[in-house]
């Protein structure tokens, strides 16, 4: 039988209550009372998104972690990524870098070829233009 996703609601909210009460009273890092309350609001969301979804075909925008393993998962894909965009950089060769001198010859090329091009067309050498 599938749980009524408004009692699945009710519960995920007494378990923040109670997560922010335990972290209020906490003492020290490893408190086991706030340790307690947080596996508790874990189950709570996890009963209440899946009485979400059973209910109304829906799900919420969060996502648990179900332990350190997980985590340590998503770290190591993001060390992945960052060994591939290293990689692209290595492969990168001086001769594909831009630097200031091409671009000044280039652009100064292209000024020539301009000026010819007017040249030719103020001998009548080019296409005739009406305004």
């Amino acid at each position: 039988m599938a749980t009524d996703p408004r009692a699945a609601l009710d519960r995920f909210v007494a378990a923040l209550e109670a997560h922010l009460q335990a972290a209020q009273r906490r003492r020290g890092e490893q408190d086991p009372a706030v340790e307690a309350a947080y596996r508790a609001l874990a189950d709570a969301f996890e009963a209440y998104d899946e009485a979400l979804y059973s209910a109304h075909d829906e799900v919420t925008p969060f996502v648990l972690y179900d332990d350190v393993e997980d985590a340590d998962d998503d770290e190591d894909a993001d060390d992945d990524e960052d060994a591939e965009d290293e990689d692209a950089d290595e492969d990168l060769e001086e001769e594909d870098l831009d630097d200031a001198e091409d671009d000044t010859e280039d652009d100064t090329e292209d000024d020539t070829e301009i000026d010819d091009e007017a040249g030719d067309d103020a001998r009548g050498d080019g296409p005739a233009t009406r305004l």
